[in-house]
C-alpha cells in the first residue's frame, strides 16, 4: 500500500484520491473448546495429536518454517507448551476496548495478548489473569492522556465484563462470515469484502489489486466487519 500511496496513478485532475486502511481482525482460536474451563490442554500435545505424532509435527514445522515466520513477525520464541483454550473472552474484550477507547488502545492490547499467549504461554480464557493484564495495559496507555473521556476500566471492571456476555453476538457473526468465505487459517487479507489474499503473497500481488481499485475509482464491496 505504501508503494501505491506514494506513487498514485494520474487518473485526471477531477478524480478523487483513494485512501487505504488495514483493520486487523484477531483469529478465533479453538472455538469448539469448553468456555467454562480456563484451558483445555497444552498446545504441544494438541499439535502432536493433530499431525499424527511427533514425526508429523516436526515435518509441519519444517514445511511451514514456523520459527522463521515467528522471527519475521517479531516473535523469536513461540511457547509450544502454551495453554490452549477457547478465545471468545479475549475477542470480546479486544472489541469492547476498541469501541470504548479507540483502535490505538485495542491494537496495543492485542499486541500484548500475542505476547501473553504465544510467548508467555498463558491461557486466553484465564479470565482473572486476562483482566489483570488488560487493566495494566489500559492504565498505562490512558492514565496521563485519555482523549475519550471514558472512565478507565480497572481489573474488577474488566473481570465483570469477561464474566458477562456483551459483544458475543458480533464475534459469532464475524466467525460465521469468515467460515462462509472459507477462511480457516491466518494470515489472510480480505479486500473489498470478498477478495481473499494469503498473507504470504508477495508485494506485487497487493500492488496489482490496489492499482485495479485505483483505476476503477471506487471499491466494489464494503467491509464485512463494519460493526
Amino acid at each position: 500500500m505504501r508503494h501505491v500511496l506514494s506513487k498514485p496513478l494520474d487518473t485526471g485532475s477531477n478524480s478523487p484520491s483513494l485512501a487505504f486502511a488495514v483493520v486487523r481482525v484477531p483469529f478465533f482460536l479453538e472455538p469448539d473448546y469448553d468456555e467454562t474451563k480456563p484451558f483445555i490442554e497444552r498446545n504441544r500435545d494438541r499439535l502432536i495429536e493433530k499431525w499424527g505424532g511427533k514425526e508429523g509435527w516436526e515435518l509441519q514445522k519444517r514445511r511451514h518454517d514456523l520459527k522463521g515466520r515467528g522471527i519475521a513477525a517479531g516473535i523469536p520464541h513461540f511457547n509450544l507448551d502454551r495453554l490452549a483454550s477457547n478465545s471468545m473472552a479475549s475477542h470480546r474484550l479486544v472489541q469492547h476496548i476498541g469501541k470504548r477507547y479507540g483502535l490505538n488502545v485495542s491494537e496495543t492490547l492485542y499486541d500484548r495478548l500475542n505476547v501473553y499467549y504465544f510467548v508467555d504461554g498463558h491461557a486466553l480464557n484465564d479470565k482473572p489473569r486476562l483482566a489483570k493484564m488488560a487493566a495494566e495495559t489500559i492504565s498505562e496507555l490512558l492514565k496521563h492522556n485519555n482523549p475519550t473521556g471514558e472512565a478507565i476500566m480497572n481489573e474488577n471492571d474488566i473481570l465483570a465484563f469477561l464474566d458477562g456476555d456483551q459483544g458475543r453476538g458480533e464475534i459469532e457473526n464475524a466467525l460465521r462470515a469468515l467460515q462462509k468465505l472459507g477462511v480457516h487459517g491466518i494470515p489472510k487479507f480480505i479486500i473489498e469484502g470478498s477478495k481473499i489474499v494469503d498473507g504470504a503473497a508477495g508485494p506485487n500481488t497487493f500492488i496489482q489489486i490496489f492499482r485495479e481499485i485505483e483505476e476503477r475509482g471506487q471499491v466494489t464491496g464494503g467491509p464485512i466487519f463494519g460493526d
